[in-house]
């Protein structure tokens, strides 16, 4: 007879495994099924994010950006270098070996806490004629095998979008994971899209030598940011990091040869383009993972795009089952998709323990962003278009990293940071940032809007001086226009 679990969690992601662990500290008899292979053949856990996305990317980054630095920011400090140059072959080992360390921890934190992992392609088949338990079908490469869970969570995340006029072969035109293991140094690079990927990408390759254009189809640069910060965006990557970044862009067609990718294209005046490249990344979002996961045999609800229908406590229409991450509604982001997972755990057993809690949920309003760029960008909450859009009053308080001391110590002076308060309240509906290591200034935003502070309690806050953080606190004061030193 197959073994009945507790929780069976589909797929090993961020939203996954931390579901998996989750479930497993309250006392859950859990098993994980995974299907990712590494470039060697063998199961990997961990997901997109850490294999092919978030962490091996944050690694290029560093290293392009250290080598960026040591050209053209540390002769300023009177540190001169003679001959400097790059081994992209090195630095892909370096990344490789961060991503080895942390999907092989996963397989530790597996064993300590007792989830059972299981490696294949998970399918949700039916629920037992008792109706206590779901038939989960495991194929690890044809070889199929079935297990019981009285609940299930999927996690099956996202892949990237195709496009049709562009297909990847990871040759000459790549995807956002074939770009991360490039083992020389375009002379010229394209990418199709300027979102987040495809601007992390090109910041990489650009530092390192590249000359690098980006076609976004979008007339507008970077929409989902606040106005102000897109336009400072695109004015440093530009000006500063040397991107070409072409909005309005319209493929018409891609032609891959031996010598280079020939892309003709409409420009933002419909006229017609054409670009000749060495490579090309094609960077148009992602689609989530649910082919082959038995939603429609199931009965499973989901959208025209694929994404699972679920409610605020990520339960689907199936009784005691529950979708996470990228396969939801929500932004496609690794922490969000973490914390959909501990919630569900929660949730479930909360249930078993007959109080189902009402507060295992998360809030999508206070999800933050970032762009890992130099600058780099972070928001949380909504923008100052929004809040016109919705007919909100609120007031601005802003300051400039250019009158702070830890900034101008750095050599990082680019950008801001923007508090939006509500102008009766003075609840703190946004906060908007682009400069220097703003990926980790916006926890403390989370945090004050997560317990539903104003700009005046922010502004009381005392910190740090010199830190980057005090600009955060001046445009809290800035707030109430009194900011001290500007």
């Amino acid at each position: 007879m197959d073994k009945t679990f507790d929780v069976a969690v589909i797929g090993a992601g961020p939203g996954g495994y931390v579901a998996a662990i989750r479930c497993a500290q309250l006392g859950l008899d859990t098993v994980c099924i995974d299907d990712w292979k590494n470039e060697q053949g063998k199961p990997t856990l961990g997901g997109t994010c850490l294999n092919v996305g978030c962490i091996p990317s944050k690694a290029l980054l560093e290293s392009s950006e250290n080598y960026a630095r040591a050209g053209h920011k540390f002769a300023e400090h009177g540190i001169k270098l003679n001959a400097l140059s790059v081994d992209v072959p090195t630095m892909i080992a370096r990344k490789d070996k961060i991503v080895k360390a942390f999907t092989g921890g996963i397989t530790m934190l597996f064993k300590k806490n007792k989830v059972t992992s299981l490696h294949g392609r998970g399918k949700l088949l039916k629920r037992d004629d008792g109706g206590n338990a779901w038939t989960i079908q495991v194929n690890n490469d044809g070889k199929e095998s079935s297990i019981l869970a009285k609940h299930v969570i999927i996690a099956t995340g996202s892949s990237p979008r195709e496009l049709s006029v562009a297909p990847v072969d990871n040759v000459k035109i790549f995807d956002s994971a074939g770009a991360l293991a490039l083992q020389e140094i375009p002379q010229r690079l394209a990418i199709i899209g300027a979102g987040v990927i495809g601007l992390e990408l090109g910041s990489v390759w650009r530092r390192l030598g590249a000359e690098v254009t980006l076609l976004e189809a979008q007339s507008e640069f970077l929409p989902a940011v606040d106005e102000q910060v897109a336009k400072e965006a695109l004015k440093s990557l530009t000006r500063e990091t040397g991107l070409v970044i072409q909005t309005g862009a319209e493929i018409q067609s891609v032609t891959a040869s031996q010598d280079s990718v020939d892309i003709e294209y409409t420009d933002r005046e419909k006229n017609a383009q054409k670009l000749a490249v060495d490579k090309l990344i094609v960077a148009v979002g992602r689609v989530p993972n649910t082919d082959g996961l038995g939603v429609n045999e199931a009965g499973l609800k989901h959208d025209e795009r694929g994404y699972i229908a679920v409610d605020e406590y990520c339960r689907t229409n199936l009784p005691d089952v529950y979708a996470v991450g990228d396969v939801v509604r929500g932004p496609m982001l690794a922490h969000k998709a973490s914390e959909e997972g501990v919630a569900v755990a929660e949730w479930i057993a909360s249930k078993r323990d007959g109080s189902p809690d009402a507060t295992a949920k998360v809030d999508l309003g206070i999800i933050p962003w970032v762009i890992y760029t130099a600058p780099e960008i972070a928001w949380v909450g909504k923008t100052e278009q929004a809040l016109k859009a919705e007919g909100i009053a609120y007031k601005a308080g802003q300051f400039p990293f250019m009158a702070n001391g830890r900034a101008r110590a750095l050599g990082e002076t680019t950008g801001f940071v923007k508090v939006l308060a509500d102008a009766e309240t003075d609840r703190i509906l946004g906060v908007h940032m682009i400069g220097p290591y703003v990926s980790e200034m916006i926890a403390e935003a989370v945090v004050a809007m997560g317990f539903a502070a104003s700009s005046e309690d922010l502004a009381h806050i005392v910190h740090a001086h010199p830190s980057l953080s005090e600009v955060l606190h001046e445009a809290a004061l800035g707030v109430a226009k009194r900011a001290l030193h500007i």
